[in-house]
């Protein structure tokens, strides 16, 4: 079969004959004499359109004899020829990504001598995968500008078949694949040479524009994400308009979004430091008034306690104030779905605290908990208010009855 696509990128309706009918993962499969239609090959996905109007889903190179099989979303009708379409904006946009992978590779290799090592293009992610872990904001700034100057200069892109060796070495071509038989060649004029199978513009203007969108370091190596031509353009479009309603909002120019955002996060810092004192003070003030409030008795203070809605680290805190007094013990809980209770004393009194703790989860008919003997907590079924209250009233009892 002829692969028309590697001499022309451009043409999107074909005629074709059928030359086999098969299946392909359980779906309807044709191959064609010829065909247009560009299989998922080299990090670029595969053509997307239709064969007599019926939807082409995916497009393979079978292993067995390299045929290109067209699989189709329903069998075609009886007949052995095809008029195919091909989807033009899936294409052009293939087009545009995979030369303008083909300039930044090259732009990179001469900005910061990092070689593309992979390449991936999907409708959500297009990137490059350098083989240098060093790639500095510098070297992407570079890179990128070399780049969109060989766009603007409209430099020609040829698909060419070197006959000899001695005319395929005068291309300096960037990669050379281990591969038999005649080399593709996709040289964008005295820029870029190097083996391709993929669809590309026939002028580097057509692409667009070429947009680095971040870089990220993976172990030895650098992924590039970047955009081409419509993608860029939308991608720009994005930002500015997000761009516009920060500014809105802040009532302020662009420009001066940086300085207004340093501001803000320095009077969230400050925010944040004063609302922690504040925090504290407030929580001093609770262990004070809970511990002043509590049952006094002569040899101990005891202290119970239901907390609702609370943070389990502002619990703790409470706790720790609580039982820095001397003689002084806490029983607490937390109702819910996974109810808690927590038994704690301070060190001067000789108590087991999962003993008592114990004695209260019993009222909930479990026994899940432990810690130490100064320090326990346990729980972790339904229980309300009033059941933890329950919980918390039985081991008091044992508290005063060992005290």
């Amino acid at each position: 079969m002829t692969r028309l696509y590697y001499t022309d990128s451009y043409t999107v309706t074909f005629d074709a004959a059928i030359i086999e009918q098969t299946t392909y993962e359980d779906a309807p499969a044709v191959v064609l004499d010829q065909t247009f239609f560009y299989p998922t090959s080299g990090g670029q996905p595969h053509d997307a359109g239709t064969l007599n109007d019926v939807p082409v889903i995916d497009v393979v190179v079978r292993e067995a004899d390299h045929a290109v099989l067209h699989v189709l979303k329903e069998a075609l009708p009886d007949g052995e020829q095809v008029t195919g379409a091909i989807d033009w904006a899936r294409r052009f946009d293939h087009m545009q990504h995979h030369t303008g992978q083909h300039i930044l590779s090259q732009a990179f290799i001469q900005i910061a001598d990092a070689a593309t090592i992979g390449f991936h293009l999907s409708p959500d992610s297009v990137t490059i995968d350098l083989n240098q872990a060093e790639i500095t904001a510098e070297h992407v700034v570079q890179a990128e500008a070399l780049a969109n100057r060989i766009v603007t200069e409209n430099r020609p892109v040829y698909s060419l078949y070197p006959p000899t060796e001695q005319q395929l070495a005068e291309l300096n071509l960037r990669k050379v694949p281990d591969v038999a038989g005649t080399l593709r060649v996709v040289d964008i004029s005295g820029f870029d040479a190097t083996a391709c199978g993929g669809t590309h513009v026939a002028h580097t203007g057509e692409i667009g524009l070429i947009k680095v969108l971040k870089t990220e370091r993976r172990g030895d190596t650098t992924r590039v994400e970047f955009r081409c031509g419509g993608r860029a353009f939308s991608d720009y479009q994005e930002k500015h308009a997000l761009l516009n309603d920060v500014a809105t909002d802040l009532t302020t120019g662009y420009d001066q979004i940086p300085a207004i955002v340093a501001k803000l996060r320095e009077e969230n810092k400050a925010q944040a430091r004063e609302l922690r004192t504040l925090r504290a003070l407030a929580l001093a003030h609770e262990a004070e008034t809970l511990w002043q409030n509590a049952d006094h008795e002569p040899d101990y203070t005891l202290i119970t306690q239901v907390f609702a809605d609370r943070e389990m680290g502002e619990i703790r805190n409470l706790i720790q104030k609580l039982v820095a007094h001397p003689k002084t013990i806490v029983l607490c809980g937390t109702p819910g779905e996974k109810a808690l209770m927590i038994t704690a004393c301070s060190d001067d009194l000789k108590l087991d605290m999962v003993e008592v703790l114990m004695n209260g989860l019993a009222v909930w008919g479990i026994e899940r908990g432990g810690g130490r003997p100064t320090f326990a907590q346990g729980g972790g079924v339904k229980a309300n208010a009033g059941q933890v209250e329950t919980a918390l009233q039985a081991a008091a009892i044992m508290v005063r009855n060992t005290l």
